[in-house]
């Protein structure tokens, strides 16, 4: 499974940034090697719609889930559609690495 996870530097042990849409880095991962690579977010710096772009990138990135810290009402709605899981950071991820280990154990919950 690929999935995406928001961080703040392009780095495994970076700490998690909490937005979707204007997060600076995404980590794709694929969770069955645990191979990563980070790629900047190119929303990041829009004036509107960046949670839009993402949650795009994210699809054109054929990705099953994104964890975040939250996410926006347009952002959600396209990844709905996509069929796209949306996972939120539990209290105790800080970084990257943490919320793939939390992933992996399912011990994050899904954003209804």
């Amino acid at each position: 499974m690929n999935i995406l996870i928001t961080v703040q530097n392009p780095e495994i042990k970076s700490n998690v940034d909490p937005k979707f849409g204007r997060t600076p880095w995404f980590l794709k991962v694929n969770t069955d090697t645990k191979e990563w690579e980070a790629v900047a977010n190119s929303a990041v710096h829009h004036s509107g719609g960046a949670g839009v772009a993402a949650a795009q990138f994210a699809i054109d990135q054929k990705v099953q889930a994104v964890i975040s810290g939250d996410f926006g009402p347009n952002a959600s709605s396209a990844l709905r559609n996509a069929s796209i899981k949306m996972i939120r950071f539990s209290p105790d991820v800080l970084t990257g690495e943490d919320a793939l280990n939390k992933f992996l154990e399912g011990a994050l919950e899904e954003f209804a």
